[in-house]
């Protein structure tokens, strides 16, 4: 396992430098990068994209130095040049990709553009949002799901079965977003009832409560959030642990547990659980980074939370690159290590797997 573990761990290297370099180079074909952001500010059009468009200002033809850049006209070239080398674009793109790298080796990830501040500090500071939502939606919708398809796999066919799947498969169909507006208007003061609140993490006198009160106002502000972005993911677990106990349920190995008079909670939980969760823990990775990363924006957004969804989103908007690629690399590592974490979780569950004689 430590052999399988290694190699592993050495593939991050590769597929963390792939990405890297598509993203990178993509980057430098996308119009409206930090010079034009300032310029854009300079010349008072706020909107760089209007100069692209065709509704804002022209391109200056005088000067080597503005011709690249979209409402550039009346700028000196010398300011134009200094802005370039204020933001590291006077070296050849792939000098930068390596310094980036190098930087990165050193965990290194530089400052934003706009923001003055590192942006290792940057993603500490949005982090505990994103974990909030990511954690806790993960965890409700296991501690349901499971149960609950255990449930449907017991009483397959049964009009309990039947009423839950239409439930499920409706609550599925309901994009988070609109269920978020839904769950505002209802119970964050929009038309009916205010019983949560409308914004933020925690309150603004939130220092002054007790550990208790501390606790108490912390889950009132993620009530509605959690909900929104765990209401979608209650089909594919659910759906997924009950046609997992159907395939055990029906090998000859529990046949054989009842012919033994074990009682069917024994049978259920003994036997089936441990080799029906297998594919459920595999997709746990997928379910944790989909709502870590996925699908926070939206809901952050509406929910004035300010996470790293929202950070990545106005980061992009921006063209605040090293925000952009120390995310990413962020982003990514994270995925490839959690990926490694739920192999180790199938080994933790049931010992008999071994992939390192499946790789030979």
């Amino acid at each position: 396992m430590g052999a399988y573990i290694l190699r592993r761990l050495l593939l991050v290297i590769p597929t963390l430098l792939g990405i890297m370099i598509i993203n990178f180079t993509l980057v430098q074909f996308v119009p409206g990068g930090p010079v034009e952001q300032i310029i854009a500010q300079m010349e008072g059009g706020g909107d760089v994209f209007q100069g692209f468009a065709g509704g804002g200002a022209d391109v200056n033809t005088q000067g080597a130095g503005n011709e690249r850049y979209v409402g550039a006209r009346g700028l000196p070239p010398e300011f134009i040049a200094e802005l370039e080398k204020e933001f590291g674009f006077d070296k050849p793109p792939l000098e930068r990709f390596l310094n980036m790298l190098w930087n990165y080796m050193r965990l290194d990830f530089g400052q934003s553009y706009f923001r003055s501040i590192s942006v290792t500090d940057l993603v500490l500071e949005k982090m505990p949002v994103s974990i909030s939502l990511g954690l806790w939606s993960t965890i409700i919708a296991y501690l349901v799901s499971i149960p609950l398809g255990i449930r449907k796999a017991v009483k397959d066919g049964s009009r309990f079965d039947t009423g839950t799947s239409a439930l499920i498969i409706v609550a599925y169909a309901i994009p988070a977003f609109l269920f978020a507006i839904l769950l505002l208007v209802l119970f964050a003061g929009g038309s009916y009832w205010q019983i949560f609140p409308l914004r933020g993490l925690v309150s603004d006198n939130w220092s002054d409560f007790s550990l208790l009160g501390k606790i108490v106002d912390y889950f009132w502000h993620i009530a509605l959030p959690v909900v929104s972005l765990t209401i979608s993911a209650f089909a594919t677990l659910t759906l997924l642990t009950k046609n997992s106990f159907l395939d055990e349920i029906k090998k000859h190995y529990v046949m054989t547990a009842r012919a033994k008079g074990l009682s069917e909670s024994k049978v259920l939980y003994g036997h089936v659980f441990r080799n029906a969760m297998l594919i459920v823990i595999a997709g746990f990775p997928a379910v944790f980074i989909g709502v870590f990363f996925s699908g926070s924006l939206i809901i952050e957004t509406i929910f004035s939370l300010d996470g790293l969804g929202r950070l990545g989103f106005e980061a992009a908007v921006a063209r605040d690159y090293p925000v952009i690629f120390g995310t990413l690399f962020i982003f990514g590592l994270l995925s490839l290590v959690v990926g490694i974490l739920s192999d180790l979780m199938y080994v933790l569950v049931d010992p008999r797997i071994d992939f390192e004689k499946r790789e030979g």
